[in-house]
């Protein structure tokens, strides 16, 4: 379900963001409660075989947390480096593992041994994303930086749906201490007016910029693809295009993400790269 899509602005987007602000009315848990399910199906949607991985990669990374944050606990420094590496050797074995057999199965051939089998590896989308953010947080932990404890916050902290495919990437003393806010609990006009802007910046730069650049840089790629030596005019036109496109639709989806998240009061952080 992109950002993009009729789907998620026209089904997704409104439904979540009409029953959040009724739930939140009662009951401030309950708000998080739900945002915290709806991203946790936004994720699902994108892909049901890697909602148990990020699902069960938040659970142990919250355990973790809490012993990190007892300082009268004895082995804290050994407990970091073992649930760093935990998280470095998931991240590994997802991204990584196929491109180091296939090399060592080139290695295999060259001295006639052979080949290990190919894994049966599927990516999980965003988990570079939501390690990354955790590991951060295991360190500020360790560091005793980590004032809010709450699962719930915590849950809705690494899974929030407009970050958590792509980024930006976030911190927790910059996310965490908003779910605590009150205020954020109710319609702010003012945010959701520079909510909607955002958006629609956002999703300009995807729909008017990156998606017309990535067609000229089709022809190059399509074109070399097929066999074709391109001229210099196209190269240089196909590599700018290229390179335009990867900014732009980064750009705008990160636009769409602070954006988004503006909705329902929370800011995201700026990346430096946007315009």
């Amino acid at each position: 379900m992109l950002f993009n899509s009729y789907q998620f602005i026209f089904v997704f987007l409104p439904l979540v963001f009409a029953i959040y602000y009724l739930i939140s009315s009662k009951s401030h848990f309950g708000a998080l409660v739900w945002l915290s399910m709806a991203s946790l199906f936004f994720y699902g949607y994108w892909s049901l075989y890697s909602l148990p991985i990020l699902a069960s990669s938040i659970c142990v990374n919250y355990y973790f947390g809490l012993k990190l944050s007892d300082i009268n606990l004895k082995y804290r420094k050994y407990l970091l480096i073992s649930s760093i590496s935990l998280n470095l050797i998931l991240l590994g074995y997802f991204k990584y593992a196929n491109f180091f057999i296939e090399n060592t199965n080139e290695f295999l051939h060259i001295i006639k041994l052979e080949p290990f089998q190919i894994l049966n590896v599927v990516l999980p989308i965003g988990i570079s994303f939501f390690t990354f953010t955790q590991i951060a947080y295991l360190v500020d932990s360790y560091q005793g930086k980590v004032k809010e404890k709450s699962f719930q916050q915590y849950v809705l902290f690494v899974s929030f749906f407009p970050h958590l495919i792509a980024g930006p990437i976030i911190h927790h003393k910059q996310m965490m201490p908003q779910f605590s806010d009150a205020k954020n609990f109710k319609i702010n006009t003012e945010k959701i007016s520079i909510g909607i802007i955002l958006f629609t910046i956002g999703l300009a730069k995807k729909l008017l910029l990156a998606d017309p650049l990535g067609s000229y840089a089709d022809i190059l790629f399509n074109g070399v693809k097929s066999g074709m030596s391109p001229k210099f005019m196209i190269s240089w036109v196909g590599s700018f295009a290229y390179s335009f496109q990867l900014y732009f639709d980064f750009s705008g989806y990160s636009d769409m993400a602070v954006g988004l998240a503006l909705l329902f009061g929370i800011w995201l952080p700026f990346n430096c790269l946007q315009i």
